[in-house]
């Protein structure tokens, strides 16, 4: 199975702490150039000097704030236009913060919105033109198994995921005839800082111990555990990767069993 990355330029988003660092770092690893991408310069250096060079890979630091749509556009454009293009971009971005759909202000929907479709579609808009060109690219977007099974208390969250995975089926079958493949990988429970964030939000509002709320996501895990970022990841470089060349327009669970529904 060809899961070589050698010769492949990667650009991972939110690679500074989470998922997206453990993307960067398993893409290194199967020897991918890395662009790790993000608001905290000081973070991805940090990152980036834990990739493996050891295949000869060139790694660099490209910083921007997601929030901020046309700076994202900005700079991934004069990026792109002074050392080239990509072959595979991680499209991952931090979710919106918790709460009910019917108690969310416009503004939050609005914020979401930008964050996660609009800076994700100028992304891809400046990388597909070299995608297109090589006859090659690699499209994943880090969502959510709420795209399956909306979760109770990310009423924003919901909404705005949905819609990216929409879009992002939309541009597999735009893109497939170029050889530009487009998938959604979802998270379950992963042992990150947005799930300590989310446990000890349910933990306040029902009154109970951290370590009771953790257990209690448990139990609703098949595996009885949370995902390690770095199994995440293995998930996203497989579809990185030559080998999933037919793979186009899924959305992956990555989440022990957590999802009810097929």
């Amino acid at each position: 199975m060809d899961i070589n990355l050698q010769g492949k330029s990667a650009l991972v988003c939110g690679s500074s702490q989470g998922i997206g660092k453990a993307c960067a770092i398993e893409l290194a690893h199967l020897g991918a150039n890395v662009t790790l991408f993000s608001r905290n310069q000081a973070a991805l250096e940090l990152v980036k000097a834990e990739l493996d060079t050891a295949q000869g890979q060139t790694h660099q630091v490209l910083v921007a704030d997601f929030s901020n749509t046309e700076q994202v556009k900005t700079v991934i454009n004069d990026h792109v236009n002074a050392s080239g293009g990509y072959d595979i971009l991680i499209n991952n971005t931090g979710g919106p913060a918790p709460g009910p759909a019917n108690a969310a202000g416009v503004d939050e929907f609005i914020n979401a919105f930008n964050l996660h479709l609009v800076s994700n579609h100028h992304l891809v808009q400046a990388l597909i033109p070299s995608m297109k060109e090589k006859q090659y690219g690699r499209i994943i977007n880090v969502i959510s198994t709420s795209v399956k099974q909306p979760l109770n208390g990310l009423g924003v969250s919901n909404t705005i995921r949905g819609a990216v995975a929409s879009w992002a089926k939309t541009l597999a079958n735009e893109l497939g005839e170029f050889g530009i493949t487009v998938n959604n990988v979802l998270p379950g429970a992963t042992a990150t800082a947005r799930l300590d964030a989310i446990i000890s939000g349910k933990a306040n509002k029902q009154n109970i111990s951290i370590e009771q709320a953790t257990l209690n996501e448990k139990a609703i895990i098949p595996m009885r555990r949370f995902a390690k970022p770095e199994e995440f990841a293995a998930a996203a470089a497989f579809l990185a990767s030559p080998a999933a060349g037919y793979i186009t327009g899924i959305n992956l669970p990555v989440d022990g069993g957590r999802t009810s529904c097929l």
